[in-house]
């Protein structure tokens, strides 16, 4: 039952997201809704799912599905991740001349795509909530300011996401391991 469950899961997911950063709400109200991981877990498996190859969706399906049910877990949750892209594509293959000039899938795409960075905006949110404050809802100053100088490391310096990733992770271990922040 917790199979079918988590293929459901992400099978909505992925009909209903297109694919990316659109998919971490949906991952992340899945995941809390069912109790198989926390935001705090969920917040996690998104920075592993950045920090690792491929598309980000799919690892998130990866690593959620490994939490909440092992190995078969994974890979179900990846298979119902897929199949409303793999069915989609097909379809649109066959239509795809029809859809070229379609005003009604621009008019529908139009909407969609505000309504996708507003869904990332809320999970940004949430996320800054789990990782910049402590239980009792103080700001973790040392993490906060980390954060910022990552962000202008990205945007100010180009940096690439990678780089910043292991600075990020460096500068982690001096300051919550070695020094004890």
């Amino acid at each position: 039952m917790l199979l079918l469950e988590l293929f459901w899961s992400f099978v909505k997911i992925g009909f209903t997201s297109f694919g990316g950063l659109s998919m971490i709400p949906l991952i992340s109200a899945e995941m809390i809704s069912h109790g198989w991981m926390t935001a705090s877990e969920v917040s996690d498996i998104v920075a592993i799912a950045e920090m690792t190859p491929g598309p980000l969706g799919l690892n998130c399906a990866t690593f959620a599905g490994m939490r909440a049910a092992g190995l078969a877990g994974a890979f179900i949750a990846n298979m119902g991740a897929l199949a409303p892209t793999f069915t989609l594509c097909a379809v649109a293959a066959v239509f795809f001349d029809h859809f070229r000039d379609n005003k009604y899938l621009s008019r529908i795409m139009t909407g969609v795509r505000p309504a996708c960075v507003g869904m990332v905006a809320g999970v940004v949110v949430d996320l800054v909530i789990v990782n910049y404050a402590d239980m009792a809802g103080k700001i973790n100053i040392p993490s906060a300011v980390l954060g910022v100088v990552d962000l202008i490391l990205l945007l100010k310096f180009k940096m690439s996401i990678p780089k910043v990733l292991i600075l990020s992770a460096l500068a982690g271990i001096v300051l919550f391991g070695v020094i004890g922040l």
